[in-house]
């Protein structure tokens, strides 16, 4: 393997920072004026710990960190049961995904479900492959049987749970049957990008059984560090070296990977995080379905509001107010993306939303 040659040369690296406890942050706002609920972004930021390690990380600047990158892989991999070749590093796990596609769609379409998230489909269409969109079910659940009868082989499935733009889930079942039906050639990506704000178990543990399937995590969401770009793909080694075509040697910035390492080394940042967006987004929705809107039944940090009517006015009357909002996907045009912020945030969001649906 080209990941064991290279840390066979890596001699006395980069020396990672004691991690000390991680405790919950606010993130700076971008605009003291404005509220971003837009993006999907942590309100909070990195951890404490990450913060300092990444501060520490800058010092290591100067060299490639590969010791860093092998470290935050091996911890991983430990975390999940996985072999060390199991795991590779990409600059955000959106870098992982365009090349997902242009490694395994050389030779067949796309299938995906809609609305979902766009950026496979920008990457397949730049390309010139065909693209299948698949409604989702009734329960705005990934509808895996319309998914294989869009065609027999395509080069790659995805499946983002859960799901962007509206945070629900497909059952594990549906996911199992996805990938025991689908044609041998065909892989299946199942991006996992807010995985960790849900009750759903990773479909990590099955990459053992199922050569084809591709799964992405991300430091985007949960663990704060969007502006850090930090991601993981997880498959078998050969799957992950059809990759490797596309960014060999990749390796992130020492800060960023020292910050992961901060992030994995804590055991209360996910479920301390997971309990505050719960409560956050859970308080906003209870709020909307009181009002009479409907919503989507959201188990990350965003959710979808069926405005009965055309979404984009109303994006643009809550940017008036200081209050940015999600995009208008084509397919679902009277809904609204929300993602979730802290107290204040969705404070003001409320209060936006009120006066704006009244005028």
């Amino acid at each position: 393997m080209f990941e064991l040659s290279r840390r066979s040369l890596v001699g006395l690296g980069l020396a990672l920072p004691a991690l000390g406890a991680l405790r919950m942050t606010q993130a700076a706002p971008v605009d003291s004026g404005q509220v971003p609920l837009n993006y999907n972004e942590s309100p909070w930021g990195p951890s404490a710990a990450a913060r300092q390690a990444m501060a520490e990380g800058i010092g290591a600047c100067g060299r490639y960190p590969y010791k860093a990158q092998y470290r935050l892989v091996d911890l991983f991999a430990s975390q999940h049961g996985l072999q060390a070749d199991q795991v590779q590093v990409f600059c955000g796990s959106k870098l992982a995904l365009q090349h997902a596609v242009m490694a395994f769609t050389q030779r067949g379409s796309l299938v995906l479900a809609d609305p979902s998230y766009e950026a496979p489909v920008e990457a397949a269409r730049a390309r010139g492959t065909a693209v299948h969109a698949v409604a989702l079910d009734a329960d705005h659940a990934h509808d895996v049987d319309a998914m294989l009868a869009a065609d027999p082989a395509p080069g790659m499935i995805y499946l983002c749970n859960p799901n962007n733009p509206t945070g629900t889930l497909t059952p594990r079942r549906s996911i199992e049957r996805l990938l025991a039906r689908s044609a041998a050639n065909t892989t299946v990506v199942v991006d996992e990008a807010y995985i960790h704000f849900s009750d759903a178990p990773s479909c990590i543990d099955l990459v053992r059984d199922y050569p084809q399937l591709l799964v992405l995590q991300t430091f985007s969401k949960l663990y704060g560090m969007a502006g850090a770009r930090l991601g993981l793909a997880i498959g078998q080694a050969p799957l992950l070296q059809r990759l490797e075509v596309y960014d060999g040697e990749n390796v992130a910035a020492a800060p960023t990977l020292l910050g992961g390492l901060a992030s994995l080394n804590d055991a209360q940042l996910v479920p301390s995080r997971k309990a505050a967006n719960a409560r956050l987004r859970d308080t906003t929705l209870a709020w909307l379905t009181e009002r009479g809107w409907r919503c989507t039944a959201s188990q990350t940090n965003c959710f979808m509001i069926d405005l009965r009517t055309a979404a984009q006015p109303v994006i643009e009357r809550l940017a008036e107010h200081g209050v940015l909002v999600g995009r208008v996907w084509q397919s679902w045009p009277n809904w609204m993306r929300v993602s979730v912020g802290s107290e204040s945030d969705m404070q003001r969001f409320r209060q936006a939303f009120a006066q704006v649906m009244q005028g």
